[in-house]
């Protein structure tokens, strides 16, 4: 799953943070919705788990995931991205909350050690030029006996996607102009928009994405067609990258048996 690169400018590069900046300056609103899938990318955890505690999201984008354990009560959060405009739209997003700082940084440079209770990263890691790099320092940030989190696309239900939809991604979507992209992407949403009108599908996700609205189909389709690297990991290999990290109590839920939603804690 490695892919080297030289340099922390290079990394960041084939990371696409300007390309997500685009997205999250466009598609800022928070959504009721937006709860039900924060939930189901850091399962089995319920409310009550974030009250008190402090954590690190890595990798905000807008900071609807840090919205959500703010308002169930946690003490303290930091939140950190790369692009000018995603961070505008996080303390936009963030803005009821005191105890939260919004931080331009790269996952790789936080310079914390031992000081949060849960560190999450969700739809990001499987974006990076070194994901193992990334993990060893969500691992590095959280306290002896905390939790790290990451959300990773699934190999396992992603056939499709892995086989006919990625290599155009890879050869041709990550390479155009964003706003041709985004022009193309309201086919491409129009396209599912219309296959998801029978309900036929038994898969979970397929069948919570049918009631979203086609504006938040459409950033979803969006956001998948204009990264430079999406890795989809197998179980095994989504268990391996936080075990490799140092991480104990591994676990992975198949997260609407499309994607990873792994735990790790840090040896006590």
């Amino acid at each position: 799953m490695t892919q080297t690169m030289v340099g922390a400018e290079e990394i960041a590069v084939a990371g696409s943070p300007e390309r997500f900046g685009y997205s999250w300056g466009t598609y800022a609103e928070l959504l009721p919705v937006h709860e039900e899938q924060f939930r189901r990318w850091t399962a089995p955890l319920q409310p009550e788990d974030w009250r008190g505690v402090k954590f690190l999201d890595a990798g905000c984008g807008m900071g609807r995931n840090s919205y959500w354990p703010l308002r169930d009560g946690a003490a303290q959060a930091v939140a950190i991205d790369l692009d000018d405009r995603t961070l505008a739209s996080a303390r936009q997003t963030l803005a009821p909350f005191a105890n939260v700082e919004i931080r331009k940084q790269s996952i790789y440079d936080i310079p914390e050690e031992n000081a949060f209770d849960i560190a999450f990263s969700i739809g990001v890691v499987h974006h990076l030029a070194e994901p193992e790099r990334a993990v060893a320092r969500l691992a590095r940030t959280v306290k002896p006996g905390g939790t790290v989190i990451v959300w990773l696309y699934g190999r396992e239900g992603n056939g499709w996607i892995v086989h006919f939809f990625n290599p155009l991604r890879l050869r041709l979507l990550s390479r155009m102009p964003l706003p041709m992209v985004h022009g193309l992407s309201w086919w491409l949403t129009a396209a599912l928009w219309l296959a998801l009108r029978p309900n036929l599908s038994t898969s979970p996700y397929l069948r919570q994405i049918r009631g979203f609205s086609f504006r938040h189909l459409r950033a979803i389709v969006f956001d998948h067609m204009i990264p430079r690297i999406a890795l989809y990991y197998r179980r095994e290999e989504a268990l391996a990258l936080l075990a490799q990290a140092g991480l104990t109590d591994v676990q992975a839920y198949w997260t609407n048996r499309m994607s990873w939603t792994v735990h790790g804690r840090k040896p006590a």
